[in-house]
């Protein structure tokens, strides 16, 4: 059963701040999860399959298929600032 002073000190890993009453709730609610995870644990799972998905997964790629673009001065005809061709855009590393 987890107590009072494991919520505290998940809450001070967390840097958490909570007050007294959701000390109390907390630890209500992670004995509970707790619980349930070893009641999960007795589970035989001997022969199962382990899965990453719990419905079956498949591929939706569309095929590639040659096509003409957009010219580039179509692409460059909005920019708010344009140099050389290409779009020019704020530094983000000073």
């Amino acid at each position: 059963m987890i107590s009072k002073k494991d919520v505290e000190y998940i809450a001070r890993l967390a840097h958490l701040e909570i007050d007294e009453q959701d000390k109390e709730v907390f630890t209500n609610q992670l004995g509970a999860i707790l619980d349930y995870i070893d009641q999960l644990s007795q589970l035989e799972t001997e022969g199962v399959e382990a899965t990453a998905y719990t419905v079956p997964m498949k591929n939706v790629f569309r095929e590639d298929r040659i096509a003409t673009s957009i010219s580039r001065e179509k692409a460059l005809a909005n920019a708010p600032d344009q140099r050389e061709g290409q779009f020019r855009v704020p530094p983000i590393i000073g």
